[in-house]
């Protein structure tokens, strides 16, 4: 059984790449283009694409089942007696410039067009007239044969270029992203109570089934205030996600739905009142997660405090798993800003001391990324000294 890959793996595995090429220890032809496999819909080209825009760099993102081996080397034009090729303008011409190619659906183009990208695999070029500027990298991406995807077998010559990255399905990492992009606080608590239904395309991959693409358009469609009434709603997510799964997280939104206002509650509106089921509290963390930085700034302070004090009525794990998905975000600076108002807060203490967690181990793994500095996630705590003092507390560990 050959090792797979997340998508946070996936990530790391590139930029190692973007860091050989742009390093200049090795001729660029040197670092080897990457092939990523895996099931439909787990987000191979959207992990390309945001890392370029998070890195600044540029992003071509080529089709190749929709080319003809022509699209790749060019169209061949008489000179006089001679033939000379012109190159299609597709291809990146700035030599000073940096990005990545993708080239995508590669297992279900043509075998004539899997050909005419040997040479550009290869050798980073297209016969004497074009060559891959230096500052890019290849990569490739497509579906398995055993994913019921269109996919041709690829012959050993064009499989042997590449450095291959097996990818699967990896809930920890996806609700990581699901959280950062604020996908809706219900599927982020159904997955998390049903992983298996993240990516499974079961005995009909010809109509509708869950995968990390497909729960994302459920997300889309939950969130855009759509006055629909619950028949067309259904239908339309089992268009998305297929009967099985359909059924079973209607039935979690029905069976968690706490009657309660999750932002009036967070501004003291209302009193705190937690569910006692499991999956009750798992949809419950999610929504107050979700609404935790989203209303009046000037409330801000309140809905901190009473987040806070919500977690002193958890178990601590789930007060945890509350805490790191807090302060989650896409983007890094409003990571760090929100971990300076968290471990900040007057009633952070109290937490700590409650949960008996050492600051360096409410993150177990670096790659949850969120900040370090003021308060160092993987060093010495370093809070005020008053609260250094105290300790951890023996209570509240489960």
């Amino acid at each position: 059984m050959p090792l797979t890959s997340t998508l946070i793996h996936a990530r790391q595995i590139i930029e190692t790449q973007l860091q050989l090429l742009w390093s200049n220890t090795l001729p660029c032809d040197q670092i080897a283009p990457l092939m990523l496999w895996s099931a439909p819909g787990l987000g191979k080209s959207q992990l390309v694409r945001d890392l370029c825009a998070e890195t600044g760099i540029d992003f071509i993102d080529v089709r190749l089942a929709e080319m003809d081996a022509l699209d790749i080397r060019g169209m061949p034009t008489p000179r006089g007696d001679t033939l000379q090729w012109l190159i299609p303008d597709l291809w990146p011409r700035d030599p000073a410039s940096r990005g990545i190619l993708l080239l995508d659906e590669l297992p279900a183009a043509d075998r004539a067009v899997q050909v005419a990208a040997y040479e550009l695999l290869l050798d980073r070029r297209l016969g004497e007239l074009y060559t891959l500027p230096a500052g890019w990298l290849l990569v490739a991406a497509g579906n398995r044969i055993e994913d019921q995807a269109v996919s041709f077998p690829m012959p050993s010559a064009l499989a042997n270029r590449f450095l291959h990255v097996e990818l699967e399905a990896d809930i920890e990492a996806w609700t990581r992203y699901a959280v950062s992009r604020r996908l809706h606080h219900d599927i982020i608590a159904f997955l998390r109570l049903k992983p298996d239904y993240l990516l499974d395309h079961g005995d009909n991959a010809q109509r509708g089934w869950p995968s990390p693409r497909t729960w994302e358009r459920v997300s889309h469609l939950l969130t855009a205030n759509t006055d629909l009434d619950d028949i067309t709603l259904r239908l339309m997510v089992q268009g998305l996600i297929g009967e099985a799964a359909t059924t079973e997280f209607m039935a979690f939104r029905e069976g968690t739905h706490h009657r309660v206002d999750i932002p009036a509650m967070l501004h003291r509106e209302v009193p705190v009142e937690l569910p006692e089921r499991s999956d009750q509290q798992l949809a419950f963390v999610a929504a107050m997660v979700h609404y935790l930085w989203h209303g009046d700034e000037s409330m801000q302070s309140t809905r901190l405090s009473v987040f806070l004090e919500v977690g002193l009525q958890l178990g601590s794990d789930l007060a945890t798993l509350m805490l790191i998905d807090g302060l989650r975000h896409e983007d890094d600076a409003v990571s760090h800003q929100r971990a300076e108002q968290v471990f900040g807060h007057p009633a952070f203490p109290a937490w700590l001391e409650c949960h008996g967690l050492p600051m360096e181990e409410i993150i177990e793994a670096p790659d949850v990324d969120l900040p370090e500095g003021r308060f160092s996630l993987f060093g010495e705590p370093t809070l005020d000294d008053d609260a250094a003092d105290k300790g951890p507390a023996q209570g509240g560990r489960q």
